[in-house]
């Protein structure tokens, strides 16, 4: 698939004022400070579209991008450790839990997982919720330029035996670097197939 166009279209914290459901949509998602706007940006080639701060928690709303004029990817709030109160981080996980519950044309939601590091607790339950939910969901292991080769060929095996534990087959598993493209081709042919089996 090649991106020709990449707007901005709107952000929400209620889903039910998200835009019409008529089409396809992508939701990526992980813990603050991930790699998810970078990964956004990469994959758009557009390096502003999605905020990226240094900080986490920066992406507070469910924020809608229209692509291509055919479909929509969605930026949603990171769940985890941001530095924001306690009621905030139950706002964003209402949010993001109505909006992944009940988004009708939700036809994949990307997990991203540093991989850099050990896998966490938190990840595996969200995952586990969302096998439980019946959510459709991929797993992308961003920032993959940054270990090395074996450490981050070590790092994946060990993720992936951890899932095994309780999953019997893995959902679709990419590896993404927002610095050097890598991961683009892969993820946008795995949308592009997504929306040509005319499953949602």
């Amino acid at each position: 698939m090649i991106i020709k166009t990449a707007e901005y279209l709107m952000s929400n914290i209620d889903y039910k004022k998200c835009p019409d459901n008529d089409i396809y949509e992508f939701a990526f998602i992980g813990r603050s400070n991930v790699g998810k706007s970078s990964l956004i940006n990469m994959l758009t080639g557009n390096k502003s579209l999605a905020k990226i701060s240094s900080k986490p928690g920066k992406t507070q709303k469910i924020n809608h991008f229209i692509i291509n004029k055919s479909w929509y990817l969605v930026d949603l709030p990171g769940y985890g450790f941001a530095k924001i109160s306690k009621t905030m981080r139950e706002v964003f996980s209402k949010m993001t839990v109505d909006y992944i519950l009940h988004r009708r044309n939700l036809a994949c939601l990307f997990v991203l997982i540093d991989s850099r590091i050990p896998p966490q607790k938190i990840d595996i339950e969200y995952m586990e919720w969302l096998g439980n939910s019946n959510v459709p969901f991929a797993i992308v292991f961003t920032k993959i330029d940054k270990p090395g080769t074996n450490a981050l060929r070590s790092n994946i095996e060990v993720y992936k035996n951890e899932l095994l534990k309780t999953w019997e087959t893995l959902p679709e598993v990419f590896l993404s670097s927002a610095e050097e493209g890598t991961g683009k081709d892969e993820i946008l042919n795995y949308i592009e197939s997504i929306i040509n089996s005319g499953n949602k």
